[in-house]
C-alpha cells in the first residue's frame, strides 16, 4: 500500500498540487460555459467538474488525466434538458454511469486498437481547433485591453519557463494578470459575466422522476449516446496522455472509474463527464503527473467557489483564454502538414476528414467515427484488388490468384475465369491468395461447379489451412 501510494499520489507532490490549482483555475469559466450549452444552471457544470474530478482520481486508470463536465456531452443533453427538465438529466447521467461500468467491464478499451492513426491525428487536430475557436467570443472584438491581456498572457506562458519553472507560467499569469485587472480597473469581462457562482457544496439528492419502464425508455438513448461519447473521448485522451507522459494506463479501469463517477455525479446534482483533452494538457504541462493533481483540481475547484468566490468572479477572461490558446497550440500536431504531403493519400484523406466532420459538427464521436468508417471502406478498396492468371501448362489449365478473396473481390474473380474452357484439367491456383469469408468459398464454389457440370476436372491447390478449413465447411 505505501508503495502504491508513493508511486500513485506522492511522487511528485509539489508539481501536482501547483498543476491542479491551474486546472482548477481554468476549470471555472469552462464548465460555466458548457453548463450554458446544456441548459442548465451554471452549478450542474461546477458540481459535475467537483465530483467527476475528485472521484476519478481514485477509480481512474490514467494518472495525471484530468475529467469533468464537457462541451462534447453537454451538447447530446441539450434536448433532454428542454423537453424533460434537469431530473431526467441528472437521472441519464446515473444510468450513463452504469452503462459505462459495464464497457468497462467487458473491456471496451480494446475497440481502441480499430482507430487507426490518422484518426487520432485527426481526433487531436479537430480538439486543438475547438479548443481555440471556443475561445474567440470571450476576446475577438471586445476591447483592445482585452487583446493586450491575451498577449501578455502568452508571453508569460512560453517566455517564462525558460528562466523560473519552480511555479507554473499559467498560474503565475492568473495570479499577476487577476491583480494588475482588479486595481487598474481595466474594462475587462471577467468569469462572473458566464454566469452565478453560488457558495455551497452540492447536497445529495435523488433524481424526482417516475420510476418506471417509460421514464426508462426516455432516458436510455441518451444515456447510451452520452456512455459511448463519453468513453470515446476519454480513451482517445488517455492515449494522448500515455504519448505526452510516455507512461501506460488502465483503459479498461479507466472505463469502469468514469462510470463510477458519472454515477456518483448524478446523486449530487451534476452533469455526465468525461475526460478533457485541454484540461488535461494544461495538467501535463504545468507538471502534473499522479492522481494527486486530479483530486487537487477538484478539490481546489470546490475551495475556489465556496471561499474565494468574490475573488475567482473577478479573474479576468483574457487572462483565461490566454492560457486555453496555448493549450490548442501545444495540442495541435504540426507535423500533420508534413503528414499530409508524405502519407499515403487515403491516410491523408482519413485524417482530413476527421478534423472537418469535429469542426463542423462540433462533435468528436460523429468525426472519429466518420474517419474510422472512411478508413475502413479506403483498406477494402486497397485489398480487393484480385489478378487472376491464366496459364497454360501440358494438359491443363492453371488459373492462379493472386489478392485476397473475400465479399469485395469476389465479382472480378468470378470475372476472370473463361467459362468456355473444354479440354484438360483445370487448377485453381491459390498459393498467393486466402480465401477469407462465406462469399469468397461460395464463389470458389459456382466456379468449380461450372467447369465440373461439363466434364472438367477441377483441381484447388495452394489453399492455407484456415482457407482449406473454410472451403471443407462451406461445400460439403
Amino acid at each position: 500500500m505505501a508503495t502504491y501510494l508513493k508511486q500513485h499520489w506522492f511522487s511528485n507532490v509539489r508539481a501536482d498540487v501547483l498543476a491542479g490549482i491551474v486546472v482548477a483555475l481554468a476549470l471555472i469559466p469552462e464548465a460555466i460555459a458548457f453548463s450554458i450549452i446544456a441548459g442548465v444552471d451554471p452549478m450542474v457544470g461546477l458540481y459535475a467538474s467537483f465530483i467527476i474530478a475528485v472521484v476519478i482520481s481514485f477509480t481512474g486508470g490514467r494518472p495525471g488525466m484530468i475529467s469533468a463536465a464537457t462541451g462534447s456531452m453537454a451538447l447530446l443533453m441539450t434536448p433532454l434538458i428542454r423537453d424533460y427538465g434537469l431530473d431526467y438529466l441528472l437521472a441519464a447521467t446515473i444510468l450513463t454511469g452504469v452503462i459505462q461500468v459495464i464497457f468497462g467491464v467487458f473491456k471496451v478499451a480494446k475497440l481502441m486498437k480499430f482507430i487507426p492513426n490518422a484518426v487520432m491525428i485527426g481526433f487531436v487536430n479537430a480538439l486543438a481547433i475547438l479548443i481555440f475557436m471556443a475561445q474567440v467570443p470571450h476576446f475577438l472584438g471586445i476591447s483592445t485591453m482585452t487583446y493586450v491581456f491575451v498577449a501578455i498572457t502568452l508571453l508569460i506562458v512560453y517566455i517564462l519557463p525558460r528562466f523560473f519553472t519552480a511555479i507554473p507560467a499559467p498560474l503565475i499569469a492568473i495570479v499577476i494578470l487577476s491583480i494588475v485587472a482588479i486595481y487598474s480597473g481595466a474594462n475587462l469581462r471577467t468569469v462572473g459575466d458566464l454566469g452565478t457562482i453560488t457558495k455551497s457544496l452540492p447536497n445529495f439528492i435523488i433524481p424526482d422522476v417516475p420510476f418506471t419502464l417509460e421514464t426508462l425508455m426516455i432516458i436510455l438513448p441518451y444515456s447510451v449516446a452520452l456512455a459511448i461519447v463519453g468513453l470515446l473521448e476519454t480513451l482517445l485522451t488517455a492515449t494522448i496522455v500515455d504519448d505526452m507522459t510516455a507512461t501506460d494506463s488502465e483503459k479498461n479501469k479507466e472505463a469502469r472509474g468514469q462510470g463510477i463517477a458519472n454515477f456518483i455525479n448524478g446523486f449530487f446534482g451534476g452533469m455526465a463527464g468525461c475526460a478533457m483533452i485541454g484540461q488535461s494538457v494544461i495538467n501535463v504541462k504545468s507538471g502534473g503527473r499522479t492522481r494527486l493533481s486530479t483530486f487537487v483540481a477538484g478539490a481546489f475547484l470546490m475551495f475556489l467557489i465556496i471561499v474565494l468566490g468574490d475573488l475567482v468572479v473577478q479573474i479576468p477572461m483574457p487572462v483565461l483564454v490566454g492560457i486555453m490558446i496555448m493549450v490548442s497550440i501545444g495540442t495541435f500536431d504540426w507535423g500533420s502538414f508534413t503528414y499530409i504531403r508524405k502519407a499515403p493519400k487515403a491516410d491523408a484523406l482519413v485524417m482530413l476528414t476527421t478534423v472537418v466532420i469535429v469542426v463542423a459538427t462540433n462533435d468528436l464521436s460523429k468525426g472519429v467515427i466518420a474517419g474510422v468508417v472512411l478508413s475502413a471502406v479506403l483498406f477494402v478498396a486497397k485489398i480487393s484488388k484480385i489478378h487472376v492468371d491464366r496459364i497454360v501448362e501440358d494438359d491443363s489449365i492453371r488459373y492462379a490468384v493472386k489478392g485476397q478473396l473475400f465479399f469485395a473481390s469476389v465479382e472480378k474473380f468470378h470475372d476472370s475465369f473463361h467459362m468456355d474452357e473444354t479440354t484438360g484439367t483445370i487448377i485453381l491456383d491459390f498459393t498467393d491468395s486466402q480465401v477469407w469469408d462465406d462469399s469468397a468459398a461460395v464463389a470458389v464454389t459456382k466456379v468449380t461447379e461450372s467447369y465440373r457440370s461439363k466434364g472438367l476436372n477441377v483441381t484447388i491447390i495452394g489453399l492455407g489451412e484456415s482457407s482449406r478449413r473454410l472451403l471443407n465447411e462451406l461445400m460439403t
